[in-house]
């Protein structure tokens, strides 16, 4: 009787069907792609590479991150453009004004996603879709490797389209390793992607293997 009860009660929450649209949400929206790359794709990549960095610091820096949190940050990292799209980032950064005020679109638009939860399960996702550490005190040394996860994604987009002869990326592919390069002076293991595991992107599976 009190299982009947509560299956009664239950109340739809729509959190992982929202995040099921990852998959029509497209990238790259002013720039021509030979292939096509959504968000779900995007995440998965970020989420792998963000683990590998984290693996990078334990094995050879002597960190202790936690490469499975990286991951699952990865993972969400960009689940709020379910609500506001890819913003294309010649916009996002014209200037501080427009960077602020996408911020807040942001903010508001992943509260919309943790109210898609149950109150139970509300504060999890609440750590993992927060900019910063639960205490407050900013990012933390896995979600700084979690975005230099995303700019060598978006790096790797712009070699395979230079690999399929589309120009279009060379100035992406340009800035997204200077910020690379840049970022590498504090984080050794993205130096260490870039040089060990970066060339290889482009190449065929017959090359590969």
């Amino acid at each position: 009787m009190e299982a009947q009860e509560r299956s009664e009660a239950r109340t739809e929450h729509h959190f992982y069907a929202l995040l099921s649209r990852l998959k029509y949400i497209e990238r790259w929206a002013l720039m021509r792609s030979s292939t096509p790359e959504n968000l779900a794709e995007h995440s998965l990549e970020v989420a792998m590479i963000a683990h590998a960095l984290c693996v990078l610091g334990n094995v050879r820096y002597g960190r202790s991150l936690n490469a499975e949190r990286a991951a699952l940050i990865g993972m969400y990292h960009d689940a709020s453009e379910i609500i506001t799209g890819d913003m294309p980032t010649p916009v996002k950064y014209f200037n501080p004004q427009i960077r602020a005020a996408y911020g807040q679109v942001e903010a508001a638009a992943e509260e919309r996603l943790l109210d898609a939860l149950p109150a139970d399960l509300r504060p999890v996702y609440e750590e993992v879709l927060g900019a910063g550490d639960a205490d407050g005190a900013g990012p933390s040394y896995e979600r700084r490797l979690v975005k230099a996860a995303d700019k060598i994604s978006a790096l790797i987009k712009c070699v395979d389209e230079a690999h399929a002869g589309n120009a279009e990326f060379e100035t992406a592919a340009q800035s997204t390793r200077e910020a690379l390069v840049a970022m590498a002076d504090d984080l050794p293991e993205v130096a260490d992607f870039m040089a060990e595991f970066l060339p290889s992107y482009g190449r065929t599976l017959d090359e590969l293997l």
